[in-house]
């Protein structure tokens, strides 16, 4: 560029700047320097977009910050000097209120970039270490040792199993000691052990469960089976399929493409997956006879080859453990809370599970006795890329889900017709909420005959049956809240989970509205958890769950819990003495905390 070019361009924005502090505010000078560009070059042929905002509101042009500060100056002003009492009150007022709001703002900003900076720490570090090493291991039946028979649905049924190979381990053995299910007498002697205390002991010498599934339908091309089942691959791992059988464009019911879900704490993963010809395993004649070829039964309808999908072996279902033991109050609050988190794993993967039942929950207890659930059975989810959360019900011919009676009542009530949709948005929480019931120890009232039991498609909030007294308080307002007819009004399971999470951790004092007490705790809860290690690695159940909530937090969805769990229970009492803030609770019960 030439020094003359240089001199005539200083030259025209010099007129300009003369121009405009001579004819216009100086906010409106301020505001046109900011949106103009300081050019040498030769001048572009696009020209910056101009705003059309009237002069009355040149003061919305500059930052908040800046018209507060013109408006406090000017209600000064007009205090000292001319003006009506009730203007000088007005633009005082209003200036100071502005301020607040940018002081809020600020405030805001702060924890948003605190909680995002929690969230990027500990996601670099959440990251699960599959017990499968890379080798081509695994992809035969005959690889596999199989024991007998420990589960039957109605589409599978499921073997323990081991993988003799030293090569590649698929489970280190583990004590079994550590999962252990026996009790012990009130006087501390162990009682005679049961089946399921036996079937975990035997998780020492079967490390693995292989699901073997029914194939009525598909055929006994390998291609096709893997199409037809493409559901229960949703948990499956990278090194799940071989090369081959990778490269197959697995859709779903709806001619998508399937999700694969990443790994969780409490979601199931499919280790290994491969199609193979039926064998006769134990039990299999009396069991389930007609799900056979009929090589090994001639009246049987299945097809010579299916599906077999290799998962870590789980001591028993959640139902079974619950048969046998009522959970305690703290207890009862962390598998509540695990199912949350597993839940909202499967929201913001896109994935809808529509079958949560107990019996499609696996338990085992970690090295402090605390149970660890895991969701599994994944044949009737919604976990297509064309689909999302929101499935068109245009016929009857679509499937709602798998389990009526823990359907939500926006998907129960639902009815076909043109642009029509199904929303699971917030369907599995709905089922966790329960469930939920069945943890802290009564019968599902979903799962009752009536006139005793509800239908969700019926029921009125009201008539919700009351969690037993142990429970603890917020429980029972989660449950309370996840029940909700209307999804609108029900919170997501990420909030819930942030209500028990702030609980369980003693930031049940906190306001809702101190963004500084707030932060404190958070940058706490991090410290701690950061000392106590890797929750994610198969240690204490506690610890993976506060690893899981600073893996996730959102300041909206903080506040939100927060501000749910303040307005639900009574107002706080005046601050006690010193000394005597022990001697009653710092956030009463209502007497109707329990009532739905």
């Amino acid at each position: 560029m030439s020094v003359k070019h240089a001199i005539s361009r200083g030259l025209e924005l010099g007129r300009s700047v003369l121009h405009l502090g001579l004819f216009k505010p100086a906010a409106r000078v301020a505001a046109k320097l900011r949106g103009e560009r300081l050019r040498l070059g030769q001048p572009a042929h696009s020209v910056q977009p101009r705003t059309f905002l009237p002069g009355r509101y040149r003061y919305f042009r500059v930052s908040l910050s800046g018209l507060a500060g013109q408006l406090q100056r000017r209600g000064f002003q007009r205090l000292l000097g001319a003006g009506s009492p009730r203007n000088r009150a007005v633009f005082l007022a209003f200036g100071l209120g502005l301020g607040l709001v940018e002081q809020q703002l600020e405030e805001d900003r702060r924890g948003t970039a605190t909680c995002r900076d929690i969230q990027e720490l500990f996601n670099k570090k959440k990251k699960l270490q599959s017990p499968i090493k890379p080798l081509s291991s695994g992809y035969r039946l005959e690889d596999y040792v199989i024991g007998r028979q420990i589960g039957k649905g109605c589409s599978a049924a499921v073997y323990e199993a081991a993988a003799p190979f030293a090569a590649a381990p698929f489970a280190a053995p583990r004590d079994p000691g550590t999962c252990t299910l026996v009790e012990l007498s009130p006087d501390g002697e162990a009682q005679q052990p049961d089946p399921l205390s036996l079937r975990c002991r035997a998780l020492v010498e079967y490390p693995l469960a292989v699901k073997m599934m029914w194939n009525l339908w598909a055929g006994s091309s390998s291609e096709s089976i893997l199409r037809s089942m493409s559901q229960e691959l949703v948990p499956a791992s990278p090194l799940a399929l071989t090369r081959e059988t990778g490269t197959v464009a697995l859709t779903g019911r709806f001619g998508c493409k399937v999700k694969r879900l990443a790994p969780h704490p409490n979601v199931i993963r499919v280790y290994r997956a491969f199609t193979a010809e039926v064998p006769l395993l134990p039990g299999a004649q009396e069991e389930y006879p007609d799900m056979l070829p009929a090589r090994l039964n001639p009246a049987g309808l299945g097809h010579n080859r299916t599906l077999f999908l290799v998962m870590k072996n789980y001591p028993c279902t959640l139902r079974q453990h619950l048969e046998r033991c009522v959970p305690g109050a703290r207890e009862a609050s962390l598998m509540i809370l695990q199912l949350l988190e597993g839940v909202d794993h499967l929201f913001k993967q896109g994935v809808a599970h529509r079958d949560l039942k107990s019996d499609n929950i696996l338990l085992e207890l970690d090295s402090g006795g605390c149970p660890r659930l895991v969701i599994t059975d994944f044949g009737c989810c919604l976990a297509e890329e064309g689909c999302g959360l929101r499935l068109p019900f245009d016929s009857d011919r679509v499937s709602r889900g798998g389990n009526a009676c823990l359907m939500a009542p926006e998907v129960a009530t639902a009815v076909p017709g043109p642009r029509v949709l199904l929303d699971y948005g917030r369907a599995d929480a709905w089922a966790v909420g329960a469930i939920a019931y069945e943890i802290c120890g009564r019968p599902n009232p979903f799962y009752k005959p009536e006139p005793e039991g509800l239908e969700s498609r019926s029921y009125q909030e009201s008539q919700l049956p009351a969690l037993p007294g142990g429970v603890l308080p917020d429980v029972h307002l989660v449950v309370k809240l996840l029940l909700r007819r209307s999804p609108s009004k029900r919170p997501s399971a990420r909030v819930a989970a942030n209500m028990l999470h702030i609980s369980l951790w003693g930031g049940r004092a906190l306001a809702a509205d101190s963004m500084r007490e707030m932060a404190d705790w958070l940058l706490c809860r991090s410290a701690g958890a950061l000392l106590q290690g890797r929750g994610s690695g198969g240690g204490a159940v506690e610890a993976q769950l506060q690893w899981c909530f600073l893996a996730n937090l959102d300041l909206e969805e903080l506040r939100t819990a927060a501000q749910y769990l303040l307005l639900g229970t009574e107002p706080r009492r005046p601050r006690l003495p010193a000394g005597q803030e022990n001697r009653a609770p710092r956030f009463p019960r209502r007497q109707d905390a329990s009532s739905a």
